[in-house]
């Protein structure tokens, strides 16, 4: 016996798998956790979750750059080799028991464009749901109204709100604005390929304000505060307990990822 690798949840484990060139393992368990390991040292590398069931199938791509779950649910999720999450979506009703990648290596510029283009796909009830994640619920009916869509989103000017949308209040239209304009940014920063370590693990967005946790990991302040507030202490990175609930600003990497954006936003 070489070694004993315990789910970091304690969870049953349901299916794992080794990357085609045996350097890592992950290991899918009941409670829907997902780890990586480094199969060489046997330590743990990274640690995520699926949203619903356990998981039940795994496979690595043939390069073992990306790797896919299946769960009892039916959901698909591709990873990277890193633990972020591409892509999600329910592929059969009946859940998953296996799932396998084609020869053809997954491209990663093509995964590139396909996050580009999401936004502008957004269908109506897409803007719908994202108004309501930007505390904009009240201009739901207003925007369906309009047939507002992805790309009409990011089109929407001050001038559209207020004599095409007919919204009145200033403070409303100067809100929804700053909220597209980050909307914007966001697809334009995917073309350029954001560096990995300026993404916060847990809204895979690009930080703005960075914080130091007591695992060691940066994460951007608000998303760590409310994990902290409801996941009991533990680690996004690892799914161990916190040593510690203090969060230190980052400002080295606060300063690089200003200086990234100023360079890639001209």
């Amino acid at each position: 016996m070489l070694a004993v690798m315990e789910q970091p949840s304690g969870s049953p484990v349901r299916v794992c798998q080794f990357s085609p060139d045996s350097t890592c393992l992950a290991s899918g368990a009941a409670d829907g956790t997902v780890v990586l390991w480094n199969a060489q040292s046997y330590k743990l590398y990274r640690c995520g979750s699926v949203k619903d069931g356990s998981l039940a199938a795994c496979a690595f791509s043939p390069n073992g750059s990306f790797f896919v779950t299946g769960s009892s649910c039916g959901d698909l999720t591709v990873w990277d080799d890193k633990m972020r999450c591409l892509h999600s979506e329910k592929a059969h009703d009946l859940g998953i028991t296996c799932c396998d990648f084609s020869s053809q290596p997954v491209s990663a510029r093509r995964t590139e464009h396909q996050l580009k283009q999401f936004t502008e796909d957004w269908s109506e009830e897409d803007v719908s749901t994202w108004l309501c994640a930007q505390d904009l619920k009240d201009l739901v009916g207003i925007f369906k109204m309009n047939n507002i869509d992805g790309k009409e989103l990011l089109n929407l000017t001050k001038e559209s709100l207020a004599d095409d949308l007919k919204i009145e209040s200033l403070g409303l239209r100067s809100k929804v604005l700053r909220k597209i304009e980050e909307l914007r940014t966001k697809v334009k920063s995917l073309s350029s390929g954001i560096p990995d370590e300026f993404i916060c693990p847990i809204t895979r967005e690009l930080m703005k304000d960075p914080v130091i946790a007591s695992d060691g990991y940066s994460y951007e302040k608000e998303a760590m505060e409310n994990w902290i507030s409801k996941k009991k202490r533990t680690s996004p990175m690892t799914n161990l307990v916190l040593p510690s609930a203090v969060l230190t600003p980052n400002r080295t990497l606060k300063m690089a990822i200003n200086r990234w954006l100023e360079t890639h936003q001209k």
